[in-house]
């Protein structure tokens, strides 16, 4: 197994942890927890960058990737909206986006044998959320409006990725009818 893909199972056992931790009672749990989320932000960042650097990308690789990096995001919105921190409606707004790109992916595959890199919308709204998320799990008592304004900058970057992917998973069938 390569290490780009060994980095995002480490994502993925970092994802349990990081509720784990987040909901602890002690005073500096919400540190801890976006020390995790950093580790599993950075090794995400590290993986791409090894499996491109060295030819190391994967039909293994980039389904786990983006499976890791979706889950530890999931994760850390569902537990900054149980805290009180954003409104439910932005974990909803999050899971249906997830789950259109998820049926999105597996007809791509389906149809082509493949499914999508990540491009640079992606990659920016997977760090603006990032950035996002992080802040709200330290500041946990930034003023309820200001932390709804900054989760709903970070979904419509998510969203806008998504017409993204769409365009780009259209054009890619488009490409195959031709050939």
């Amino acid at each position: 197994m390569s290490i780009p893909n060994l980095l995002s199972l480490l994502r993925l056992v970092l994802v349990p942890v990081f509720a784990v931790v987040f909901f602890q009672p002690a005073p500096d749990a919400h540190r801890w927890a976006v020390l995790i989320y950093l580790t599993a932000f950075l090794t995400d960042v590290a993986d791409g960058w090894i499996a491109r650097h060295f030819n190391q990308i994967t039909k293994l690789g980039r389904i786990l990737d983006p499976l890791a990096d979706k889950l530890m995001t999931f994760t850390v919105i569902i537990c900054i909206t149980a805290d009180g921190i954003i409104p439910l409606w932005a974990v909803v707004v999050f899971f249906l986006k997830e789950l259109t790109m998820a049926i999105g992916g597996y007809l791509m595959y389906q149809k082509l044998g493949d499914v999508i890199s990540s491009n640079w919308l992606g990659k920016t709204s997977t760090g603006v959320f990032f950035v996002v998320c992080a802040a709200l799990v330290l500041f946990p008592a930034i003023p309820r409006p200001w932390a709804t304004g900054l989760i709903s900058f970070a979904l419509a970057l998510t969203l806008a990725a998504l017409c993204s992917y769409i365009f780009q998973y259209r054009k890619a069938l488009k490409k195959r009818k031709q050939a």
